[in-house]
């Protein structure tokens, strides 16, 4: 415990000392002290620099960003320029020269620069391909070409790849000689002939073979791979499941065109994640890379507005509902105080199944086809939910409230049918929205949430005019 709060000590401490420095520099660059300034910068690693100069970009010191990367040594200039956002590599890039943006795209590795040029404006990315050799030229604008959101948008070419024909000691002298090039050397792709890719050897298995060995005799030719078009969600689903550190991008004949990195992997599994929260609660995004900050006032309107319409026309429903059976509340107008209990807990439960069901569909722990074990699950939870809740409600109001039985049966007996039915709502209606293709997220709270409200405030007066012999 004691070395637990040393720790974060040390790191509130390292995270002061960050800002302090990150305002000396601006102040040292106030004053034309580059020299002390490029000082301080280089105490720190690329991954710091590159938040350094983000920290000063969100202050709106463009300029100043500018300056300070072009302090760094060219190599460091780099791997500072690959680990900042999209938006923050454009400000860098709309301040530099042409040469100085050539010569890092130059030094990225091959996706880092896809995905580079693809934020950057038409006349820049011309420019840049008029400077570059035919061949690379043709390769970039394939890359280009491919739709934003399939894995072959993700891949990178940088692999290693091997004849089936070549023995161990060729196939580990061309590790050699192309290794540093590529983004993974541990496993090698072995093709036949051209590009057709025929299996798949690890560096391990060439490295504890015996020299006349043939790869042919060391690949596995059973191996998962994707399709150039799959979508991106696809391809996140696949690097989940097998848990690889990269996997093989085929085109429709089975020719070998890259591989898709895990580093790769990780942003699209954070996007998909932020799509899934944003539309369970309401909100219709049409930029998963923007940041909360950085999105307009009027764009957050445009976001959230569509559920909150939607949400405004089923609470008016409700309310017409409600007029119906004015005479019961009219008449025993307690009845009104235990309404939004009702509705409330039919939300909160309605949601609960629904998150749970729809982190079982992403994560393959639910099919389709289990549609009547959910059924059957969530049966059995909400009747012991039903239960337990209602006994409890029905207790508080006799006790604490004060109020007859029938008012405490009415209340109880209408819980349990509430519960019961938010319960399987929640379940199915996600499963229901992947079974027409529609994104099971957004079935989520705000549809449940306005569902259970109108059919809990039916259920509830129903059962009112029924146990307290009100006539309609």
């Amino acid at each position: 415990m004691a070395e637990n709060n040393e720790m974060v000590m040390d790191m509130e401490s390292k995270n002061r000392q960050f800002d302090e420095d990150v305002e000396q520099i601006l102040e040292l660059l106030q004053e034309s002290n580059y020299f002390k300034a490029r000082e301080i910068i280089l105490r720190y690693n690329e991954v710091d620099i590159a938040e350094i100069i983000e920290e000063i970009l969100d202050e709106m010191e463009v300029e100043k960003a500018i300056i300070i990367f072009r302090m760094l040594p060219k190599n460091v200039s780099v791997e500072v320029f690959s680990y900042l956002d999209g938006d923050d590599q454009v400000n860098i890039i709309n301040g530099i020269t042409d040469r100085e943006i050539s010569f890092i795209l130059d030094e990225l590795d091959f996706d880092d620069m896809i995905d580079v040029l693809e934020e950057l404006p038409a006349n820049i990315v011309d420019k840049i391909l008029d400077q570059t050799p035919k061949e690379e030229r043709k390769l970039i604008n394939t890359f280009l070409n491919y739709p934003e959101d399939c894995a072959g948008s993700l891949m990178t070419p940088d692999y290693i790849s091997l004849q089936e024909t070549m023995t161990v000691k060729e196939a580990l002298q061309h590790i050699k000689t192309q290794g540093m090039d590529s983004e993974t050397v541990y496993t090698c792709y072995v093709k036949h002939g051209g590009r057709e890719l025929k299996g798949i050897v690890s560096l391990s298995a060439l490295v504890t073979a015996d020299e006349d060995t043939l790869v042919s005799d060391l690949m596995h030719t059973e191996y998962v791979y994707l399709n150039v078009y799959d979508d991106q969600e696809e391809v996140a689903e696949a690097f989940k499941k097998y848990g690889f550190l990269a996997i093989p991008v085929v085109d429709n004949e089975n020719r070998l065109v890259g591989i898709v990195t895990v580093d790769d992997i990780m942003e699209i599994i954070e996007e998909e994640t932020t799509e899934d929260i944003e539309r369970m609660g309401g909100v219709m995004s049409d930029d998963q890379d923007a940041e909360y900050l950085d999105i307009g006032v009027f764009r957050h309107v445009k976001n959230r507005l569509p559920w909150l319409l939607f949400m405004t026309v089923m609470l008016m429903i409700t309310g017409m509902l409600i007029a119906q059976f004015e005479e019961v509340l009219s008449q025993v107008i307690i009845l009104v105080a235990y309404l939004p209990l009702l509705m409330g807990t039919g939300g909160n439960t309605g949601t609960q199944a629904a998150t749970l069901i729809i982190r079982g569909l992403s994560v393959d722990e639910i099919d389709l086809k289990d549609v009547f074990k959910v059924i059957w699950k969530e049966l059995r939870v909400s009747v012991i939910l039903g239960i337990v809740l209602s006994a409890f409600n029905f207790l508080k109001i006799i006790i604490v409230d004060g109020q007859p039985a029938p008012i405490a049966l009415t209340v109880a007996l209408s819980m349990i049918v509430v519960i019961v039915f938010a319960k399987l709502l929640g379940g199915l209606l996600p499963m229901a929205a992947k079974k027409i293709g529609v994104d099971p997220a957004l079935m989520a709270t705000p549809m449940i949430s306005s569902l259970t409200d109108m059919v809990s405030s039916c259920i509830y007066l129903f059962t009112a005019s029924v146990i307290l012999g009100i006539t309609l």
